[in-house]
């Protein structure tokens, strides 16, 4: 949040706006006499982390500041300076009657990049890292269980690492922080975009969350159903078909290999080799963005998963054993992840952009 180009507002024109400005008047009352309680993010600038919260139904107040260790106050100034053990967080207290932890713990996620270890977007440092911290037994379960769920839902292609810890302590920001996106809203947007934050969150929940309703998807989920027993183990369980026994390894032919739901090209037939592993291996995928890589951890060692970029299905993996003259790439894959479409079918196939490939 701190770059320089947008840290032009003054702190004391910011102090003139606190006066004006009481940010601490509660959005809403619970309801039935239910009990409020509380919730602690770290996500970053605080500033897009309060915003959220502050705008969703059930949420009575969304609060600035720093959590950190129990020695003596936090300010804006000890903090920024990346000396202290706080990170900048924001305090919620709502009405689980409404909203429940668990669905805080889902607008959370929508605002961070949960692999970034070193910040959040532009802003970097300790006190920009990403935690949950829990008040009790169940939200440290709760939190627990939702950071595996989005961690084994491989939505992003590394580690979450975002921590899950118990709360130490928290002080409020200075009152020019709080309902910053309010009182300064044209800075608070330029900031969000600036940073980098808004596109994140575009293209990573928005823009995917819109394919998995899109005509397109539901044909893939429909392809998924309608799988073999093999290639539903192999793509989407990330398992092994037996060597030597599958329907490309010693296919000669020229044409392309599709990924077998989505039809997506991933390598072509000049760019396979005889590995004698009894796989099908190549040397290079058809371009890099038609695949993505992810490591494996499912051995003593770790290894290099290949997966395909858009349909995100297990193929096989990659070794630093191929021929060295094409790069010493191996890319070993599953023949039950894909199909095969020969040069003389690519027209019928709508794939003719790729003939020229062959020439």
């Amino acid at each position: 949040m701190y770059n320089p180009f947008l840290k032009t507002i003054s702190l004391f024109s910011l102090f003139l706006l606190a006066a004006c400005t009481s940010t601490q008047t509660m959005n809403q009352t619970t309801s039935n006499n239910t009990k409020p309680e509380t919730a602690f993010f770290s996500g970053g600038c605080f500033w897009c982390i309060e915003a959220p919260f502050q705008e969703t139904s059930g949420v009575i107040d969304s609060i600035s500041g720093y959590i950190g260790d129990n020695k003596g106050n936090a300010s804006y100034k000890k903090v920024s300076s990346g000396l202290t053990k706080h990170r900048e967080s924001v305090r919620v207290t709502y009405d689980p009657s409404i909203v429940t932890y668990g669905d805080l713990l889902n607008i959370f996620w929508r605002q961070i990049d949960p692999t970034d270890a070193e910040g959040q977007f532009s802003d970097r440092g300790y006190h920009y890292t990403t935690a949950i911290y829990y008040t009790s037994a169940v939200q440290q379960e709760i939190a627990t269980k939702s950071k595996n769920n989005l961690d084994q839902s491989e939505k992003f292609k590394h580690p979450i690492v975002t921590e899950i810890l118990p709360l130490p302590n928290f002080f409020e920001a200075e009152d020019y922080h709080q309902d910053f996106y309010k009182k300064s809203a044209d800075h608070y947007k330029q900031y969000k975009k600036g940073s980098g934050r808004e596109d994140f969150i575009e293209e990573n929940w928005a823009k995917r969350a819109a394919l998995a309703f899109s005509d397109e998807s539901v044909l893939w989920d429909k392809r998924r159903n309608e799988l073999d027993e093999l290639s539903r183990k192999v793509m989407l369980q990330d398992g092994t078909e037996t060597p030597f026994e599958n329907d490309f390894w010693d296919n000669d032919s020229e044409g392309l290999y599709v990924d077998k739901v989505t039809g997506e090209p991933l390598f072509l037939s000049t760019d396979k080799y005889k590995s004698g592993t009894g796989w099908p291996s190549f040397t290079n995928p058809i371009s890099p963005e038609a695949i993505q890589l992810k490591t494996d951890f499912k051995l003593i060692y770790p290894r290099k998963e290949v997966r395909s970029a858009a349909g995100d299905h297990h193929l096989g993996h990659v070794f630093n054993d191929g021929p060295p003259e094409k790069g010493g790439k191996r890319y070993c894959l599953n023949s039950a992840s894909m199909d095969f479409i020969p040069v003389e079918k690519l027209k019928e196939n709508n794939l003719e952009e790729y003939l020229e490939l062959f020439d």
